[in-house]
């Protein structure tokens, strides 16, 4: 099985520049009701994952900030807590399989390291699943 068959591509997915403000992530993803997003620099390249988390350690650690003043500190400037390494869009399953269970989506690079898409987590455990039950049915 390809990963292809399981990717959400870039123009279906919410994802930040890394120029963009706190205050944009904060905003897309309470939006989006989504607890992380990628980011992507202005060449396309997958920079990492911004989470809840990380905004959250931003603000407890950084003496006065407020929700109006988030718009002045930019994506670059917060410090990650978890690095969500990217996957090859040639990345074997059984390698996929292994980084989703550490995460809620994976992301998915081209041989140059730009951002392609995403796979969920969801869609893996839904399709082993089906898996699993049509195997059982023809024994």
């Amino acid at each position: 099985m390809n990963i292809a068959f399981f990717l959400i591509p870039k123009n279906d997915v919410v994802f930040l520049n890394n120029n963009s403000t706190m205050r944009q992530a904060l905003e897309r993803m309470e939006y989006h009701r989504y607890t992380s997003v990628p980011i992507i620099d202005d060449d396309g390249k997958y920079v990492g994952v911004l989470t809840e988390g990380d905004l959250l350690w931003k603000m407890k650690n950084t003496l006065g900030l407020t929700f109006m003043n988030t718009e002045k500190i930019h994506l670059d400037e917060i410090e990650r807590h978890t690095q969500n390494r990217p996957v090859s869009v040639n990345t074997q399953m059984e390698n996929l399989i292994a980084r989703a269970a550490e995460q809620n989506f994976v992301s998915v690079v081209d041989d140059n390291g730009i951002f392609i898409g995403i796979v969920r987590r969801s869609e893996l455990i839904r399709y082993c699943a089906d898996h699993l039950i049509s195997h059982e049915i023809q024994i």
